[in-house]
């Protein structure tokens, strides 16, 4: 009897608190969602530039659902450095010259079959013909942490980033501190800021450890600059400070800051790289953080593209933060009492 009451007192709550019952019943369906669109809506299409090649070998190609595109050696060159297309075949000589991208080995190891299929199906009285393969980004032995661990470096630091802050800065407002704060001639942006440099100071601690343990104890692959690294790293934990900050308003307790999770957080993991979506779906991460982070870090770790690369992600990064940070302190305003 006394079980019954209690069960019936938990669910009288939950009723009433429709945030955490919408969380509760909302998340699972949009998880599904997720897995449905990254499991049907993958693209398995590759797209190849052809220099030069018979015209029976870029038919073999089509039938094996390999797109081609007719290229000059320099036009394909940009296109591969663009991420246009995966490979660029020149068949010069009776060889068959191929550069890759190889920054995705599943990509690339699937590609490469299917061109050296199609060059037997097309040749079949040439047994000399010869493929030379060159990688361009990635290397003919990546292991399959290499395609992931650049990515997982920004995913791991903005998952943990978010969660502390909003947790730290929830505790702040629930316990009357900042309350207090508010109560003060301090203006509202000061506070914002001072509460970013605060957490900011142990984020970057946190950066510099999952960087480095990544980087020379798992050894993942790492052709760029680790200056670069720690600084996209850096900005990753900046927006998920921020972010976390601006969420934490909408919270009333931790638990509710907790289901905020699958909401905020696992669909940017979803839309940010690590799985192969078509054009539709993978535009959709273009307006997440963790695209911009992740993207970045494979530009540099796998890549090794310089600073001009990562550029136009540095500067959306800081916008994201600023724009978080602008709206933090015109919230904050809700809780000043004069």
């Amino acid at each position: 009897m006394k079980s019954k009451i209690i069960a019936i007192r938990i669910l009288t709550q939950l009723k009433h608190d429709k945030r955490t019952l919408m969380l509760v019943l909302a998340a699972p369906l949009l998880m599904l969602t997720l897995v449905y669109l990254i499991l049907d809506t993958s693209d398995t299409d590759f797209t190849v530039g052809i220099i030069n090649a018979p015209q029976n070998y870029v038919e073999n190609l089509y039938k094996n659902n390999i797109k081609t595109i007719r290229y000059n050696e320099n036009s394909s060159q940009k296109a591969l450095e663009n991420g246009d297309i995966i490979a660029t075949v020149n068949m010069i000589s009776g060889k068959l010259n191929i550069n890759i991208d190889g920054s995705n080995s599943q990509k690339s190891n699937a590609v490469l079959t299917i061109l050296e299929a199609s060059k037997l199906n097309q040749t079949q009285n040439r047994p000399d013909l010869k493929t030379e393969v060159n990688y361009v980004y990635g290397s003919s032995d990546l292991a399959m942490f290499d395609n992931f661990g650049g990515a997982l470096i920004g995913i791991l630091v903005f998952f943990f980033v978010f969660l502390i802050s909003g947790i730290s800065f929830l505790k702040e407002r629930t316990t009357g501190t900042l309350e207090k704060l508010l109560s003060t001639p301090i203006k509202r942006f000061e506070i914002v800021c001072g509460y970013a440099i605060g957490f900011g100071i142990l984020t970057i601690f946190q950066s510099l450890l999952i960087t480095l343990f990544v980087v020379y104890i798992l050894d993942v692959m790492m052709v760029g600059s680790i200056w670069l690294v720690l600084l996209i790293t850096l900005l990753s934990a900046m927006t998920a400070l921020t972010l976390g900050i601006l969420i934490s308003t909408a919270a009333a307790s931790e638990f509710q800051m907790v289901q905020f999770i699958p909401i905020i957080i696992v669909p940017q993991i979803f839309f940010s790289g690590l799985f192969d979506l078509s054009p539709t779906w993978s535009f959709i991460g273009k307006f997440m953080p963790l695209y911009y982070v992740a993207d970045a870090l494979n530009q540099v770790m796998i890549n090794g593209n310089g600073f001009s690369y990562i550029t136009l992600d540095i500067l959306i990064l800081i916008g994201f933060s600023s724009v978080f940070i602008i709206m933090n302190t015109l919230l904050l305003k809700k809780y000043r009492r004069i």
